[in-house]
């Protein structure tokens, strides 16, 4: 099959739809198909070479912002708009991404779903007149749901069918000041009967988005997150002192200040654990981090906590490998997790909630605990039981590094991907 995929780039933090994205690109090639990855908005950032191979952003992120906000400068020279495009330009724009209000977020979101019938129309028939100049392709692949205002263009212009991907659409949308959260929503199910299926990273968030876009069975199919672990690999020797990791995105919703609150329980039962914080950040989440500081500060732990921001590949691997438990309690209802089978895959236990698409995934591996969700006491017993069993931990990192790398490989995810997307061909 000849798919193009769009994606969303970031600019200049890694996200986990766009690694997603980027393992199962590159798998869909090694099973023979031809894939174009087109990066929108800004730059991908993924920790290895992006499958994109450098190709030019579409509907720069700038470009659309001014363009919506200010009606004339959709007539500024061309070569302008080109300059707005370069990389280097959208890279800086991504690093004052924050500095975009509410209102002005919830605004562009709900023109984006609007699709032909929103402010950003010519801008979405331009993309895809362009993948058609390119050469049709049997299918276009939408990285996720905000993007399916695009399926109706496609649908008409280029008369292929759409797939489209759902990767935590609800706690985004949900998080819009109203009157743009209902106003989103409702865009986002007008466009469904141009979308040929949809695909969810779990069965959790099969059922979930089955719900909230008032789908009948089988518009949406579970096709379970998987990455190519390659690099992953478990420690020679477990860290000297018990350790409890952190690895996603440093914000409230990832439930960071949760585990830190617990590690405040647990620590004076056991003076010799550490925590271990990594992830990604932006601008945005400044605040919050220096408040889950001060917190700990308060606490006189400021000394047995280590943080990471925006690490590479090898920064991540390496402190995977340095932990004894990784503990993502996000708050939401997440609807995959990428982080717990990349802890997995190193040998290293999770311990999550006991709710939505995090539950499924430790259920389905093997390779962890369950606790009751947003409960301090809770999480810090569990975590505690496990620090201090250490056959128990072994025996689940060991359960679960081999239910990843045989379950939840890029290969397995590209295979079922590529099922659906034939069946949407007609073969």
């Amino acid at each position: 099959m000849k798919i193009v995929h769009l994606t969303p780039g970031t600019g200049n933090f890694h996200c986990g739809s766009c690694l997603r994205d980027n393992h199962l690109v590159k798998a869909l090639r090694r099973l023979g198909h031809e894939v174009t990855m087109v990066p929108l908005y800004l730059p991908l950032v993924t920790d290895d070479a992006p499958a994109s191979g450098g190709a030019a952003v579409q509907v720069g992120g700038i470009n659309l912002y001014l363009r919506q906000k200010v009606w004339l400068l959709r007539w500024l020279p061309r070569f302008l708009f080109r300059f707005l495009d370069a990389p280097g330009v959208l890279r800086a724009a991504a690093d004052r991404a924050s500095m975009t209000s509410a209102r002005e977020l919830g605004e562009m979101t709900v023109e984006t779903l609007r699709g032909p019938q929103g402010r950003q129309a010519e801008d979405w028939q331009r993309l895809v007149d362009w993948i058609g100049a390119e050469g049709k392709p049997d299918l276009i692949s939408l990285s996720n749901g905000l993007l399916n205002g695009l399926a109706p263009a496609i649908r008409q212009t280029l008369g292929v069918p759409v797939l489209c991907s759902l990767q935590g659409e609800d706690s985004f949308l949900d998080t819009l000041p109203e009157p743009y959260r209902t106003q989103a929503w409702e865009a986002f199910r007008a466009n469904n009967s141009s979308v040929g299926c949809y695909l969810a990273t779990s069965e959790y968030y099969r059922g979930e988005m089955e719900r909230r876009l008032g789908l009948g069975a089988g518009r949406v199919v579970a096709v379970r997150n998987g990455m190519d672990f390659a690099g992953y690999g478990v420690a020679a020797r477990g860290p000297e002192v018990p350790t409890i990791g952190y690895l996603a995105r440093l914000c409230r919703g990832k439930g960071l200040a949760t585990l830190v609150e617990a590690f405040v329980v647990l620590a004076g039962r056991m003076p010799e654990a550490r925590l271990a914080i990594g992830g990604t950040s932006t601008a945005a989440d400044a605040g919050f981090i220096a408040a889950q500081k001060e917190r700990l500060e308060r606490a006189g732990l400021g000394g047995r906590v280590s943080w990471q921001e925006n690490l590479s590949f090898a920064e991540k691997i390496s402190h995977l490998q340095s932990l004894s438990v990784l503990s993502v309690p996000a708050t939401y209802g997440e609807a995959f997790g990428l982080y717990v089978i990349e802890a997995l895959a190193c040998g290293v236990p999770v311990v999550e909630p006991d709710h939505a698409g995090l539950a499924e995934v430790v259920k389905a591996t093997g390779g962890g605990v369950l606790c009751a969700p947003d409960d301090v006491g809770a999480l810090a017993e569990a975590l505690e039981l496990l620090l201090r069993d250490e056959p128990r931990r072994q025996a689940l990192g060991e359960r679960g590094r081999a239910a990843v790398l045989a379950e939840f490989n890029a290969d397995r995810m590209a295979r079922d991907f590529a099922a659906v997307a034939a069946g949407l061909c007609g073969g």
